[in-house]
C-alpha cells in the first residue's frame, strides 16, 4: 500500500470497527455463559496467567541488582542504560501490534508465540558471550513480554464472567506488583549464588509450564474468533511503519536524556539532534496514525471515547510514577542507608504489600459493587502525597518514616493502577477487548519508559551538579559511575558524608517527577462520567450517575 494513498475501510473492515457505546450506554458481555470454563480447567487456566505475568514482570526489574556483576563480566559500565531501555522500548511500541495480533489471528496461537518470543529472548541473554548479545536478548524479550502482558489480559477477559472479572484482573495486576518488586531480591540471590545468568534461565522451563497449561486448557469462545479479512489486510493492520516511527522516535528520546548532562553537553549537537530526531519521529508517528485510520495502532474510535482516552492516560502517568519509585528507593536504601542488594528489595516490601493487598480488596469491592471512579482518584491522590512525603528522606530519615511513606503510595497505586484495564474491558465489545487492552497497556509501558528515562536524566544531572559543591576534589562523574553498594568502602568518612547528602538530592529531585505525574493523574481521573459498571448499572440510581464536568464530544 502506497503510503501516498490514504486508507479507506472495505465492508469487511468496517463491520469490525469498534462501536464504544457513549459512558452511560454500556454493552452487555457477548459471551455465552456456557462458554466460560470451569473448575479445573478455569484454575489451570489463572494459574498459567498469573505465572506468565509473574515472569514478564519479573524480568523489568530482575536484572537491577545484577547489573553491577554484568558490567564487570562484559566491561561495558557505559552500557548499563540500555540493559533497561532495551526491555521497556519494545514492550511499549510493540504493545498495540500484539492486540492487533490478537484481534486477527487465533489468540491462543498469538498467545503461545509470545511466550516463545520470550523465551528465545530470554536465553539469548542467559548464553550471550558480549554487552552486544545481551542488549539484543532483552530486546527480544521486550517483544515477547508486551504480547504476554496483553494475552494474560486478553484471556483471563474470556475466562471470567462480567461479575467476576474486576477481580480476577487485579489477581493479575497484584502478581505484577509482586513481581516487580521482588525481582531485585531473586536477582541478587542468583547472583550471589548459582549466577546471574540463572536470572534468565529460569523462565524457560516455567515459561513453556505456562503456555502448555493454556494450550490444553483455553478454549477460544465464539467471541474471540479472529476477524475474517485477507492475510494482506491483516498485515496492513499490523502498521508495520508506525511501530518503527514510535520505536526511532523513543530511541531518539532515552539516546538524549542518556548523554544529556552526562556524556555530554545539553547544547551538544548529538544531544540536540537527538530531540530533534525524536519530535520529528513522534510527529510523523501522529501523522501515520491518523493516515492509517481505522487500522492505526492506536485507533481513533479509542482516543474519541472519553473513559477510554482518560484511562489512557492515568495509566501512562500512574505507570511513571510507579517506576520512579521502584527505581530509586533501592537506589536510596543502597547508597544512603548502606543496604544490601537483597536487603533493599526487602525494604521495598512496605511498598509491594500495600499496593499488591490493595489491588485484591479493590477488585472485589468493584466486583461487588461496580464502582470504580472514587478508586482512580484517591488512588492517584494518595501516590502524589506518598510521593511527597518520600520527597522529603534524609540520610538519617528513621525507618519508621519510609515505611510509613512506602505504605501510603502503595495503597494509593493498588487503588488505581489496575482499574483503567476492568473499565475498559467492560464498555467495549467481546470481540474489541484484546485491541482496547493493548492500547491500555501500551500507554502504560510507554509511561513507563519515557517518565523513568526523564527521572534517570534528572537523578543524574542533580547528582553532578550537586556533588561538584559537596566534595569538589573528586570527580562528580566517577562517583556517579561507582556501584552504590560500594561507596562506603571507596571514599572517607568526610568525603561519603557529602556523597550521601548528594545522592538524597539527586533522589529527592526524581521523586518530584513522581510527584507531578502523579498530580497529573489525579486531575485526569475527574474526567470520565461516573456511574457503576454495566452489571451494577440497572441497580444504580440516577443520584449514583454523576455527571462529569466536561462534556461528551
Amino acid at each position: 500500500m502506497a503510503f501516498s494513498e490514504k486508507p479507506t475501510s472495505n465492508a469487511s473492515i468496517e463491520h469490525h470497527t469498534p462501536a464504544l457505546p457513549k459512558d452511560d450506554a454500556l454493552p452487555e458481555d457477548e459471551i455465552d455463559e456456557s462458554e466460560y470454563p470451569t473448575g479445573l480447567r478455569f484454575w489451570a487456566i489463572v494459574v498459567a496467567l498469573v505465572l506468565s505475568i509473574f515472569l514478564a514482570s519479573l524480568d523489568l526489574t530482575i536484572i537491577s541488582t545484577a547489573i553491577p556483576t554484568i558490567t564487570d563480566r562484559f566491561q561495558s559500565l557505559a552500557d548499563v542504560g540500555w540493559y533497561a531501555s532495551a526491555l521497556f522500548l519494545p514492550v511499549a511500541a510493540t504493545q498495540s501490534m500484539w492486540g492487533k495480533a490478537f484481534k486477527y489471528f487465533s489468540v491462543k496461537a498469538v498467545f503461545m508465540f509470545s511466550i516463545f518470543v520470550f523465551e528465545v529472548g530470554s536465553l539469548i541473554c542467559a548464553v550471550s558471550p558480549n554487552s552486544n548479545a545481551f542488549i539484543a536478548g532483552r530486546a527480544i524479550t521486550g517483544a515477547g513480554v508486551a504480547g504476554t502482558f496483553s494475552g494474560c489480559y486478553i484471556i483471563i477477559a474470556f475466562s471470567t464472567p462480567p461479575k467476576t472479572r474486576p477481580a480476577m484482573t487485579s489477581i493479575l495486576g497484584a502478581t505484577y506488583a509482586v513481581a516487580s518488586i521482588v525481582g531485585p531480591l531473586i536477582g541478587g540471590a542468583f547472583t550471589n549464588g548459582i549466577g546471574w545468568r540463572w536470572c534468565f534461565y529460569i523462565n524457560l522451563p516455567f515459561g513453556g509450564l505456562a503456555a502448555a497449561a493454556v494450550l490444553f486448557s483455553f478454549k477460544p469462545p465464539r467471541a474471540a474468533a479472529p476477524v475474517r479479512v485477507p492475510l494482506k489486510e491483516k498485515l496492513i493492520q499490523m502498521d508495520i511503519q508506525g511501530t518503527f516511527l514510535i520505536c526511532a522516535s523513543v530511541v531518539c528520546y532515552l539516546l538524549a536524556l542518556q548523554w544529556g548532562g552526562v556524556a555530554k553537553a545539553w547544547k551538544s549537537a548529538d544531544v540536540v539532534g537527538c530531540l530533534v530526531g525524536f519530535g520529528l519521529l513522534a510527529l510523523a508517528f501522529c501523522v501515520n496514525e491518523w493516515w492509517m485510520g481505522e487500522r492505526a495502532l492506536v485507533h481513533p474510535q479509542f482516543l474519541r471515547h472519553r473513559t477510554v482516552m482518560s484511562g489512557c492516560l492515568y495509566s501512562f502517568f500512574v505507570a511513571g510514577a510507579f517506576y520512579i519509585l521502584l527505581f530509586y528507593l533501592p537506589i536510596y536504601f543502597q547508597a544512603v542507608k548502606g543496604a544490601s542488594a537483597v536487603n533493599s528489595g526487602i525494604r521495598l516490601l512496605p511498598l509491594i504489600l500495600g499496593m499488591t493487598l490493595t489491588q485484591i480488596v479493590i477488585g472485589v469491592t468493584i466486583t461487588v459493587t461496580g464502582i470504580w471512579n472514587p478508586f482512580q482518584v484517591a488512588g492517584a491522590a494518595l501516590v502524589t502525597v506518598g510521593s511527597g512525603l518520600l520527597f522529603t528522606l534524609s540520610v538519617t530519615a528513621s525507618s519508621g518514616h519510609w515505611i510509613g511513606y512506602q505504605v501510603i503510595a502503595g495503597i494509593g497505586l493498588g487503588m488505581g493502577f489496575n482499574v483503567p484495564i476492568i473499565v475498559t474491558q467492560r464498555i467495549v465489545k467481546a470481540s474489541e477487548v484484546s485491541t482496547a487492552t493493548a492500547v491500555i497497556l501500551f500507554f502504560q509501558s510507554l509511561g513507563g519508559a519515557l517518565i523513568v528515562a526523564a527521572g534517570q536524566s534528572i537523578f543524574q544531572n542533580e547528582l553532578i551538579g550537586k556533588l561538584a559543591s559537596t566534595t569538589p576534589e573528586i570527580s562528580p562523574l566517577s562517583i556517579a559511575s561507582a556501584d552504590a553498594t560500594t561507596l562506603r568502602r571507596l571514599f572517607t568518612p568526610e568525603q561519603l558524608r557529602g556523597i550521601l547528602e548528594s545522592y538524597v538530592h539527586g533522589i529527592s529531585m526524581a521523586f518530584v517527577l513522581s510527584i507531578a505525574v502523579a498530580a497529573v493523574a489525579t486531575l485526569i481521573a475527574l474526567v470520565p462520567k461516573w456511574g457503576r459498571l454495566p452489571a451494577h448499572a440497572a441497580a444504580a440510581t440516577s443520584a449514583e450517575r454523576i455527571e462529569s464536568p466536561i462534556e461528551e464530544n
